[in-house]
Protein backbone atom coordinates (compact mmCIF):
# COMPACT_ATOMS: atom_id res chain seq x y z
CA UNK A 1 0.00 0.00 0.00
CA UNK A 2 1.36 3.37 -0.58
CA UNK A 3 0.17 6.65 0.98
CA UNK A 4 -0.92 8.01 3.97
CA UNK A 5 -3.96 8.25 5.93
CA UNK A 6 -5.75 7.77 2.30
CA UNK A 7 -4.24 5.79 -0.39
CA UNK A 8 -5.04 2.71 -2.23
CA UNK A 9 -3.15 -0.86 -2.46
CA UNK A 10 -2.05 -1.80 -6.14
CA UNK A 11 -1.55 -5.17 -7.52
CA UNK A 12 -0.54 -5.71 -11.42
CA UNK A 13 -2.45 -8.95 -13.17
CA UNK A 14 -2.25 -10.70 -16.22
CA UNK A 15 1.74 -10.53 -16.67
CA UNK A 16 1.62 -6.82 -15.85
CA UNK A 17 -1.10 -5.89 -18.33
CA UNK A 18 -3.26 -4.98 -15.81
CA UNK A 19 -3.31 -2.82 -12.42
CA UNK A 20 -5.63 -2.64 -9.81
CA UNK A 21 -6.38 0.28 -7.36
CA UNK A 22 -7.99 -0.57 -4.12
CA UNK A 23 -8.71 2.35 -2.15
CA UNK A 24 -9.02 3.41 1.70
CA UNK A 25 -9.39 5.67 3.46
CA UNK A 26 -8.89 6.85 7.43
CA UNK A 27 -12.20 5.27 9.62
CA UNK A 28 -10.66 6.33 13.14
CA UNK A 29 -7.39 7.29 14.95
CA UNK A 30 -5.92 6.96 18.09
CA UNK A 31 -4.72 9.32 20.71
CA UNK A 32 -1.35 9.47 18.92
CA UNK A 33 -3.14 9.99 15.45
CA UNK A 34 -2.04 6.19 14.33
CA UNK A 35 -4.65 4.72 12.35
CA UNK A 36 -6.41 2.36 13.92
CA UNK A 37 -9.70 1.40 11.50
CA UNK A 38 -9.78 2.45 7.79
CA UNK A 39 -12.76 2.18 5.50
CA UNK A 40 -12.93 0.71 2.41
CA UNK A 41 -13.09 2.83 -0.50
CA UNK A 42 -13.38 2.42 -4.84
CA UNK A 43 -11.47 -0.47 -7.08
CA UNK A 44 -10.48 0.83 -10.14
CA UNK A 45 -8.67 -0.79 -13.52
CA UNK A 46 -5.96 0.42 -15.41
CA UNK A 47 -4.97 -0.90 -18.19
CA UNK A 48 -1.11 -1.12 -19.30
CA UNK A 49 -0.09 1.17 -22.35
CA UNK A 50 3.13 1.54 -23.25
CA UNK A 51 5.51 2.23 -19.98
CA UNK A 52 2.18 3.44 -17.86
CA UNK A 53 -1.16 2.19 -16.92
CA UNK A 54 -4.59 3.78 -17.98
CA UNK A 55 -7.58 4.22 -16.05
CA UNK A 56 -10.65 1.80 -18.36
CA UNK A 57 -14.09 1.91 -17.72
CA UNK A 58 -15.29 -1.30 -16.01
CA UNK A 59 -16.55 -2.87 -19.45
CA UNK A 60 -13.41 -3.13 -20.91
CA UNK A 61 -11.69 -5.38 -17.86
CA UNK A 62 -11.33 -8.66 -18.82
CA UNK A 63 -13.64 -11.30 -16.51
CA UNK A 64 -10.85 -13.11 -15.69
CA UNK A 65 -8.79 -10.22 -14.68
CA UNK A 66 -12.01 -8.84 -12.79
CA UNK A 67 -12.89 -11.89 -10.80
CA UNK A 68 -9.00 -11.97 -9.89
CA UNK A 69 -8.88 -8.50 -8.68
CA UNK A 70 -12.39 -8.96 -6.90
CA UNK A 71 -11.66 -12.55 -5.29
CA UNK A 72 -8.56 -10.41 -3.61
CA UNK A 73 -10.54 -7.22 -2.71
CA UNK A 74 -13.25 -9.66 -1.27
CA UNK A 75 -10.64 -11.82 0.65
CA UNK A 76 -9.26 -8.43 2.09
CA UNK A 77 -12.72 -6.97 3.65
CA UNK A 78 -13.60 -10.98 4.89
CA UNK A 79 -10.22 -10.85 7.16
CA UNK A 80 -9.58 -7.59 8.11
CA UNK A 81 -13.48 -6.55 8.81
CA UNK A 82 -14.30 -5.25 12.32
CA UNK A 83 -17.11 -7.79 11.88
CA UNK A 84 -14.66 -10.43 12.50
CA UNK A 85 -13.81 -9.35 16.30
CA UNK A 86 -16.35 -11.14 18.65
CA UNK A 87 -15.53 -8.38 21.19
CA UNK A 88 -16.74 -5.61 19.03
CA UNK A 89 -20.11 -5.85 20.55
CA UNK A 90 -18.56 -4.98 24.24
CA UNK A 91 -17.51 -1.49 22.91
CA UNK A 92 -20.12 0.18 24.25
CA UNK A 93 -21.59 3.35 22.34
CA UNK A 94 -18.94 2.69 19.78
CA UNK A 95 -20.06 4.91 16.62
CA UNK A 96 -18.80 1.74 14.50
CA UNK A 97 -21.23 -0.93 16.47
CA UNK A 98 -24.09 -0.46 14.01
CA UNK A 99 -22.23 -1.11 10.76
CA UNK A 100 -20.39 -4.10 12.90
CA UNK A 101 -24.24 -5.57 14.10
CA UNK A 102 -25.17 -5.00 10.48
CA UNK A 103 -21.94 -7.23 8.91
CA UNK A 104 -21.61 -9.35 11.58
CA UNK A 105 -25.04 -10.76 10.95
CA UNK A 106 -26.25 -9.59 7.49
CA UNK A 107 -26.52 -10.93 3.77
CA UNK A 108 -23.79 -13.13 3.12
CA UNK A 109 -20.82 -11.55 0.89
CA UNK A 110 -20.25 -14.00 -2.53
CA UNK A 111 -16.92 -16.05 0.10
CA UNK A 112 -19.68 -16.52 2.82
CA UNK A 113 -21.94 -18.25 0.35
CA UNK A 114 -19.29 -20.03 -0.96
CA UNK A 115 -18.34 -21.23 2.54
CA UNK A 116 -22.27 -22.30 2.77
CA UNK A 117 -21.92 -24.53 -0.16
CA UNK A 118 -18.95 -26.19 1.42
CA UNK A 119 -20.88 -26.66 5.03
CA UNK A 120 -24.15 -28.33 2.66
CA UNK A 121 -21.66 -31.24 1.50
CA UNK A 122 -19.26 -31.15 4.86
CA UNK A 123 -22.04 -31.22 7.69
CA UNK A 124 -23.65 -34.58 6.65
CA UNK A 125 -20.42 -36.46 7.46
CA UNK A 126 -19.75 -34.52 10.60
CA UNK A 127 -21.10 -36.48 14.00
CA UNK A 128 -23.18 -33.03 15.21
CA UNK A 129 -24.84 -33.34 11.73
CA UNK A 130 -28.78 -34.16 13.49
CA UNK A 131 -28.20 -30.88 16.14
CA UNK A 132 -27.94 -28.32 12.66
CA UNK A 133 -29.45 -26.86 10.47
CA UNK A 134 -28.50 -24.77 7.46
CA UNK A 135 -30.50 -21.48 6.91
CA UNK A 136 -29.74 -18.55 3.96
CA UNK A 137 -27.36 -16.78 6.55
CA UNK A 138 -26.76 -19.04 9.56
CA UNK A 139 -25.54 -22.49 10.97
CA UNK A 140 -28.35 -23.41 13.62
CA UNK A 141 -26.74 -25.17 16.14
CA UNK A 142 -29.25 -27.11 18.84
CA UNK A 143 -27.36 -27.86 21.94
CA UNK A 144 -28.57 -28.97 25.37
CA UNK A 145 -29.01 -25.53 26.88
CA UNK A 146 -29.93 -23.75 23.90
CA UNK A 147 -29.98 -22.88 20.29
CA UNK A 148 -27.42 -21.24 18.56
CA UNK A 149 -27.40 -19.28 15.39
CA UNK A 150 -23.48 -19.07 13.59
CA UNK A 151 -23.54 -16.53 11.09
CA UNK A 152 -21.73 -17.73 8.16
CA UNK A 153 -19.74 -14.63 7.41
CA UNK A 154 -18.40 -13.49 10.69
CA UNK A 155 -18.65 -16.66 12.56
CA UNK A 156 -20.16 -14.49 15.40
CA UNK A 157 -23.20 -16.15 17.29
CA UNK A 158 -26.96 -15.39 18.07
CA UNK A 159 -28.55 -17.45 20.93
CA UNK A 160 -32.46 -18.41 20.57
CA UNK A 161 -35.05 -16.80 21.82
CA UNK A 162 -34.46 -13.28 21.37
CA UNK A 163 -31.27 -13.51 19.07
CA UNK A 164 -29.05 -12.39 22.67
CA UNK A 165 -25.10 -12.17 21.18
CA UNK A 166 -22.56 -15.03 22.57
CA UNK A 167 -19.31 -13.73 22.85
CA UNK A 168 -16.80 -16.92 22.04
CA UNK A 169 -13.33 -15.75 21.46
CA UNK A 170 -11.33 -18.69 19.47
CA UNK A 171 -7.47 -19.50 19.83
CA UNK A 172 -5.20 -17.32 17.57
CA UNK A 173 -3.41 -20.39 16.80
CA UNK A 174 -5.36 -22.90 14.64
CA UNK A 175 -5.59 -25.77 15.01
CA UNK A 176 -3.85 -28.04 12.56
CA UNK A 177 -5.53 -30.82 12.62
CA UNK A 178 -8.49 -29.51 11.03
CA UNK A 179 -7.11 -29.01 7.14
CA UNK A 180 -9.71 -28.08 4.72
CA UNK A 181 -7.69 -27.10 1.49
CA UNK A 182 -10.38 -25.03 -0.10
CA UNK A 183 -10.39 -22.43 2.49
CA UNK A 184 -7.96 -19.34 2.73
CA UNK A 185 -8.91 -17.45 5.98
CA UNK A 186 -9.91 -20.07 8.41
CA UNK A 187 -13.73 -19.26 8.86
CA UNK A 188 -15.08 -22.13 7.79
CA UNK A 189 -13.03 -24.60 10.40
CA UNK A 190 -14.05 -21.55 12.92
CA UNK A 191 -17.96 -22.33 12.53
CA UNK A 192 -17.33 -25.99 12.31
CA UNK A 193 -15.38 -25.64 15.66
CA UNK A 194 -17.55 -23.31 17.24
CA UNK A 195 -20.54 -26.03 15.93
CA UNK A 196 -18.67 -29.16 17.59
CA UNK A 197 -18.75 -26.58 20.45
CA UNK A 198 -22.28 -25.53 20.52
CA UNK A 199 -23.56 -28.79 19.63
CA UNK A 200 -22.11 -30.11 22.97
CA UNK A 201 -22.75 -27.27 25.51
CA UNK A 202 -22.94 -29.34 28.10
CA UNK A 203 -19.90 -29.95 28.35
CA UNK A 204 -18.78 -26.63 28.10
CA UNK A 205 -16.15 -25.88 31.30
CA UNK A 206 -15.12 -22.00 29.60
CA UNK A 207 -17.16 -19.84 32.97
CA UNK A 208 -17.29 -17.02 30.48
CA UNK A 209 -19.28 -18.50 28.41
CA UNK A 210 -21.63 -20.71 30.41
CA UNK A 211 -22.49 -16.98 32.12
CA UNK A 212 -23.68 -15.81 29.19
CA UNK A 213 -25.25 -18.72 28.45
CA UNK A 214 -27.27 -19.38 31.59
CA UNK A 215 -28.06 -15.81 31.94
CA UNK A 216 -30.11 -16.60 29.04
CA UNK A 217 -31.90 -19.86 30.10
CA UNK A 218 -35.25 -19.48 31.70
CA UNK A 219 -35.17 -19.83 35.16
Amino acid sequence: MVGGYDAEAKKELAEGAWRVRFRYETAAVDAGHEVILAATDQVRFDRREGRAFRQVDLAEVPPLVFSEAMRDVDLFVAVTSIATDPEWADRGEDPHHAYWRETSFGVLPPSAQVRRDALARLLPRTAVAYRCTLTDRFLVVRGDLGTYKIHLGGANILMDPGDVYLCIVSARKRDARLFLPFEENGQLSLILSKAFLLANDSTITDEAILRQIQRKRPA
